[in-house]
């Protein structure tokens, strides 16, 4: 689980001082989700085949049975609380896919409109996330007034955002998480127009947005290179969280991979932490820094809709990536296999967890990694093709 050989020496001198952060891809607990929380919202949507939220509570229960409404804030993490207690990280870290608000003002000539009543943010508390990142296709389905209203909702839920804004100076401003004894975790948030973000999303010197990468060039990494020196002090940690890609395949673009590592070599960055993909993709370790390319979504409302089952949508997984204190270099990284069933996380069973495993290996060797089955149905990188 050492993620680079040329490290083995220096481990074995020392026992390093770490660092844990949980991190996961697509959390959207708006929608059919927000139906079965305690404050369900207006349920009108205005998507081309489904005009009420409630219809997606009636697909999953067709499928995997009825849930008993309302359920609980905790509900929706379900077996995931008890691996958060295990694991016990210092930081937790989600990517908040849906607009959190009551605004009835949705984003003309989109398909698709995810928000969550702000009285139901609660459930997202419920699992002690420190940062939601919101650099993604989804953060303004229902408006810039639905964006203020998230941020605004997060903010008196002691909930640290990333990714938008007020304005671009908001949005391109890290999430500054302390940890006692340890150092700050900054997190970045950037969204890219191939995740489906409207261009028109992008924040502005006087009007709020999301923080959208212009291109992946190596003039983009130059510009947030500067941004983060202006923040990074001695013994902070940067995480580049990145909302990027299509929905489906496990393909990783030549211009993805460099850019991530143009980050680690100009850019300070620690972690890259790649979502939009609706399922895990492949693994990279690149000069002791770990770049998850897609975390998969972690808890959607998708459950009974066909199409795309071969990439098993309903299989997530929650990330815990141990950084070295001193060098800021990967000490381990551990996945944990849930399941999706009745809008709420569960231990996947044992034959999905060795399918996911195989699927990962087989990806992540072209990146020079290996994903490993270890003890209690649990995943961990190694490094070796």
């Amino acid at each position: 689980m050492i993620p680079d050989p040329s490290l083995l020496s220096q481990a074995a001198s020392r026992k390093p001082q770490t660092i844990t952060l949980f991190l996961c891809g697509d959390m959207m607990t708006g929608r059919g989700i927000d139906q079965v929380l305690p404050y369900p919202g207006n349920p009108r949507i205005h998507e081309p085949y489904m005009t009420s939220a409630k219809g997606y509570v009636k697909l999953a229960e067709e499928v995997n049975g009825p849930i008993s409404k309302p359920v609980d804030f905790a509900y929706i993490w379900g077996d995931a609380l008890e691996e958060l207690r295990r694991a016990n990280p210092n930081v937790r870290i989600i990517n908040l896919e849906t607009a959190v608000t009551a605004s009835p003002e949705f984003w003309p000539g989109k398909d698709i409109n995810y928000r969550m009543q702000p009285r139901n943010i609660p459930c997202i508390a419920a699992a002690k996330i420190d940062c939601c990142v919101l650099a993604n296709n989804h953060v303004l389905d229902w408006g810039y007034d639905g964006l203020t209203e998230t941020l605004d909702t997060l903010s008196a839920a002691n909930l640290k955002a990333a990714g938008a804004g007020r304005n671009l100076s908001e949005a391109e401003a890290p999430a500054i998480i302390e940890v006692a004894g340890k150092g700050r975790v900054l997190v970045f948030g950037f969204g890219d127009e191939s995740s489906g973000i409207p261009w028109a999303w992008g924040a502005r010197i006087d009007k709020s947005g999301v923080s959208l990468l212009p291109d992946l060039s190596g003039d983009t990494v130059r510009r947030i290179a500067k941004r983060i020196s202006g923040f990074k002090q001695q013994g902070d940690w940067v995480v580049a969280s990145i909302h990027w890609g299509g929905n489906w395949g496990y393909s990783v673009s030549s211009a993805q991979r460099e850019f991530a590592h143009r980050l680690i070599d100009q850019a300070q960055v620690d972690v890259v932490h790649g979502h939009s993909s609706h399922h895990p993709k492949g693994i990279e370790v690149y000069k002791g820094k770990p770049i998850l390319f897609g975390c998969g979504d972690f808890l959607n409302d998708y459950e009974g809709i066909t199409g795309y089952e071969e990439f098993r949508g309903d299989l997530t997984l929650m990330y815990f990536v141990t950084l070295d204190l001193a060098t800021g270099n990967l000490v381990s990284l551990t996945m944990t296999p849930m399941q999706i069933r009745r809008f709420r996380l569960s231990y996947a069973h044992p034959d999905d967890i060795r399918w996911l495993q195989q699927v990962l290996d087989r990806e992540s060797r072209s990146l020079g990694t290996r994903i490993e089955l270890v003890n209690e149905g649990r995943l961990a990188l190694s490094v070796g093709r």
